[in-house]
């Protein structure tokens, strides 16, 4: 189970932190990611981290300003999100599974709007 929150609105280059708790699964063995989706948009993923080593990958549109990291101990992957622009207005979504950007798993939605 995945339960995501930490959405809200802010305004653009605002930060926000997403907190993605995990639950019933192997959480070292598992690769936790995060995906968007914007209205008249296909999901995309933003970025994915491996829980036993920490690598980790972004999506080129928010590289730079977005950081994922994982909490083993607490068992949450965490997306800090700094520089906020409008563009990133989107429902985020936490995955989790195997292989990069894991779809095996998802977590309910938490809205982010970013207003200009």
């Amino acid at each position: 189970q995945l339960q995501a929150f930490g959405g809200g609105l802010v305004q653009a280059g605002g930060s926000l932190r997403l907190s993605c708790a995990v639950s019933g699964l192997t959480f070292g063995n598992s690769a936790i990611a995060w995906f968007r989706q914007a209205p008249g948009k296909e999901r995309e993923g933003v970025a994915c981290i491996v829980s036993d080593n920490d690598d980790t990958v972004y999506s080129d549109s928010v590289k730079g300003r977005f950081t994922i990291a994982s909490d083993n101990a607490k068992n949450t992957v965490y997306l800090q999100m700094n520089s906020l622009k409008s563009e990133d207005t989107a429902v985020y979504y936490c995955s989790a599974g195997r292989g990069s950007y894991p779809t095996q798993f998802w977590g309910q939605g938490t809205q982010v709007t970013v207003s200009s």
